[in-house]
């Protein structure tokens, strides 16, 4: 008895890419396309009707964007993984995708073998990415590791998460470019910088530039 085939829900905005997609998707073995949305509102909808094993999802779309859209089927359809297809792959639109549960991430030079091998992967509870992604995925976790290496006591309660953005602040980044480098949600930064600034004392973000820079919280201290 054979394998129930792999039910995939395909969301690009682009007309043309989606009918590209699901053509190339029918032709591959062990694969059915359920269906296809323009936007990720629309997804939404096609995924509460269909149950798919995996979203092929773009980032870039009216209405709601791919993160968004990735982490509300992530909360409210758990069995259901997603694989971002995307033009993009700067650390902020990697950041967010993954940050939102996404299982992959290609980018739209991948082929229909690494598409598939993508969504399987994805379908089985694994992760694929492209290479161009691994390797600043690999790049990031480097950053991390340095930035995270703290000697001694932390002051002031501060957590090891609270110390790396505040260093990272003081190198004049934006809540968003942290969340690029710590690989998180930006909101997950804008958490730690309220908890950071309240244990601190800092007004705004010259002080806590100031005091990160005093206590040796900085990447390169």
């Amino acid at each position: 008895m054979s394998e129930r085939p792999l039910r995939v829900l395909v969301v690009d905005d682009q007309q043309l890419v989606r009918e590209g997609l699901t053509a190339l998707l029918e032709l591959t073995d062990g694969v059915t396309v359920v269906g296809s949305a323009g936007d990720g509102a629309r997804a939404l909808e096609l995924v509460a009707d269909h149950r798919p094993d995996v979203v092929l999802m773009d980032l870039r779309m009216p209405v709601l964007d791919g993160v968004t859209a990735t982490a509300r089927v992530r909360e409210h359809f758990p069995e259901v993984a997603v694989v971002v297809l995307t033009t993009y792959a700067d650390d902020e639109s990697i950041a967010g995708a993954l940050a939102a549960g996404a299982r992959g991430y290609l980018t739209k030079d991948a082929g229909r073998a690494e598409i598939a091998m993508a969504l399987r992967a994805a379908a089985g509870g694994h992760a694929l990415f492209d290479p161009l992604v691994a390797a600043r995925l690999a790049e990031a976790m480097s950053r991390r590791a340095t930035v995270g290496r703290r000697p001694g006591r932390l002051p002031d309660g501060l957590t090891p998460r609270e110390a790396e953005v505040l260093g990272q602040l003081a190198g004049g980044r934006t809540n968003a470019e942290i969340a690029a480098v710590l690989y998180v949600a930006e909101t997950t930064v804008k958490t730690h910088v309220n908890n950071a600034f309240a244990k601190i004392g800092a007004r705004n973000r010259t002080e806590a530039a100031s005091y990160a820079t005093r206590h040796g919280l900085t990447p390169d201290s």
